[in-house]
């Protein structure tokens, strides 16, 4: 086993020659896989297992181009003997994280002993990472991981689908060590309900307190919803450590009994310490009040997580933020290292033994235009966007990973990218993830100086089958703001007068459209308080990982639109 030193060192060494580990990368990867049905269905173009032509021979893909091969597999209607993806066992699917439609992709999970290679730089490393800046300490050692590993289902021919976060607890490839780390026993984080998994999770973070290291969680999200949690339900909390035992609401048999032996029976005078510190509803910084020898929270706050970081400052206080790395379910991308940056400037060095890395140039034009040609890892140009193009040991060649990234510089001789944002899906996308948080940032704070209202939460549809087209954007205000349904006609008064502000940074796009006359009215819909959590709760029931689950920012699916107005208790529109 490598020291976190020898770890860190193999990394330095890895971007010293990043082009060469590239083109050793790609060979490895055809040598294994260049005769998969995929690839070979190519060959009429050349050889797409030659490193030499690949990138002519095979055509950039999307996820639609590999679903006829996954279904296949997902049904057992594939010849073992002609692999589809490629050539290693298929272990199980991966449920992606994205939440702009109700279906989730399936995303194969191969055997491959490569693949462990690779993703075991990008993991480990990131673990010496941390434990460089906050080395191990033997008496305060657990972390609070709000991690949720149900929501497992199976496919026609037995194949287990999970969120790729589960798979080592699913898998039972989580060591006793890593177990041991946990606050919370394993029953909880395999549970069936999120909000009870949630409500545990805080318990028993409450209950060993004194040897809370860190707090952690995928997306910055969760633990917003986890610290909104603690606020509402604190004094449940403390009667449930005053009398040892869970309330019960808990059902989960297996989860209760776990809870209460981690309790330990009835603790009254912990319960009375916790009271205190909340009693006074002063939440901010209320982390360090309560967890009294933690270092550090973690989770990943840039792309669509930002708008949710000063927030989780605010719970925070001085307790730093640490950033996460740039891992997808494909494959691992980029690691952080330089975990206490803030979201505006985190960076990710993008790993060359991960996967095989193209650059798309992005360019967001009047007419929304993006070529085909790619550039190479050693060819991106400091200061321009790219979309993320990856050919990796596990099936996916020239696959666009849909995220759009900035080089701002090179660390040793590999890229140093920060995310900027997804990638429209289409050409006829007029507004990106990225115009819409600035806006809407830019909104709230004109509202601020107008009257006493929070956004929480927010998303947008372009509707092209009015006439003209019509931008909807949803939002959903705080159940303490001013917006008052007795006082409506007066709030959208105020609402509508402020709208300008939103209007104005939804980008270039946008506007030419709008001065054209192809869009119609902006039009905003407020919806009332929980809307996103309900849609968040449908999303779990249909297959979204909790674990992974992102609010939607550009809302592509009609059946979420039309439940989010459904949700709505007013509209308004900028001409009234």
């Amino acid at each position: 086993m490598m020291t976190d030193e020898e770890l860190i060192q193999k990394l330095e060494e890895s971007t010293i020659n990043a082009q060469h580990h590239q083109l050793e990368t790609l060979r490895s990867i055809l040598l294994h896989n260049g005769k998969v049905s995929y690839l070979q269905s190519f060959k009429d173009k050349g050889d797409p297992a030659d490193p030499a032509t690949f990138t002519r021979v095979v055509p950039l893909s999307s996820y639609e181009d590999y679903v006829d091969y996954i279904n296949q597999m997902a049904d057992g209607k594939h010849d073992p003997n002609h692999p589809l993806l490629s050539v290693d066992p298929l272990l199980c699917f991966f449920y992606s994280s994205g939440t702009s439609c109700m279906k989730q992709k399936l995303i194969p999970y191969y055997d491959s002993n490569l693949s462990k290679a690779a993703s075991f730089i990008g993991h480990r490393g990131s673990v010496a990472v941390l434990q460089r800046l906050f080395p191990p300490r033997p008496d305060v050692n657990k972390i609070l991981w709000f991690l949720y590993a149900d929501n497992i289902t199976t496919t026609k021919c037995g194949l287990k689908v999970m969120a790729a976060s589960s798979y080592p607890l699913q898998s039972g490839k989580a060591t006793p060590q890593q177990l041991a780390a946990f606050s919370s026993p394993l029953e909880v984080i395999i549970g069936s309900h999120v909000e009870h998994q949630m409500y545990c999770h805080l318990l028993c973070g409450l209950r060993k307190l004194e040897v809370i290291d860190g707090i952690s969680t995928p997306y910055a999200i969760g633990l917003i919803k986890a610290f909104g949690l603690l606020e509402s339900k604190w004094e449940q909390l403390c009667d449930d450590l005053g009398h040892g035992f869970p309330s019960y609401e808990i059902s989960e048999v297996a989860m209760r009994e776990a809870v209460s032996n981690t309790l330990g029976g009835p603790q009254p005078e912990l319960a009375n310490r916790i009271r205190l510190v909340c009693e006074g509803k002063n939440w901010g910084g209320i982390v360090n009040r309560l967890w009294p020898n933690i270092r550090y929270i973690r989770c990943v706050t840039t792309g669509s997580m930002k708008q949710y970081y000063q927030k989780l400052k605010y719970y925070a206080g001085e307790v730093p933020i640490l950033g996460g790395d740039y891992f997808a379910s494909e494959c691992c991308v980029g690691i952080n290292l330089d975990i206490m940056q803030p979201p505006e400037t985190t960076q990710f060095v993008m790993l060359p033994t991960a996967a095989y890395f193209e650059f798309l140039p992005f360019n967001m034009n009047e007419d929304n235009d993006v070529g085909e040609e790619t550039v190479d890892l050693s060819n991106v140009e400091v200061g321009k966007m790219y979309e993320v193009i990856v050919t990796t040991h596990r099936g996916f060649y020239r696959y666009r990973l849909g995220d759009v990234v900035r080089v701002v510089g090179f660390h040793n001789s590999s890229p140093q990218v920060e995310f900027v944002m997804r990638a429209p899906k289409t050409p006829a996308e007029i507004l990106t993830e990225k115009d819409l948080i600035s806006a809407v940032e830019d909104f709230q704070l004109a509202l601020r100086g107008a009257m006493r209202i929070e956004i929480v939460e927010f998303a947008s549809f372009l509707d092209q089958e009015s006439s003209p087209k019509q931008l909807k954007v949803f939002v959903e205000v705080q159940e303490e703001s001013d917006f008052l349904e007795d006082k409506l006609e007066e709030s959208v008064a105020i609402f509508r007068s402020c709208i300008s502000s939103l209007e104005s940074g939804l980008g270039a796009l946008y506007k030419v459209q709008r001065d054209k006359g192809q869009l119609g009215n902006l039009l905003i819909f407020i919806l009332r308080p929980g809307a996103f959590d309900q849609l968040s709760e449908l999303a779990i029931k249909n297959g979204a990982p909790a674990s992974q689950y992102k609010p939607p920012k550009i809302l592509r699916n009609h059946e979420v639109v039309k439940f989010l107005e459904q949700l709505a208790f007013v509209s308004v529109s900028l001409d009234g």
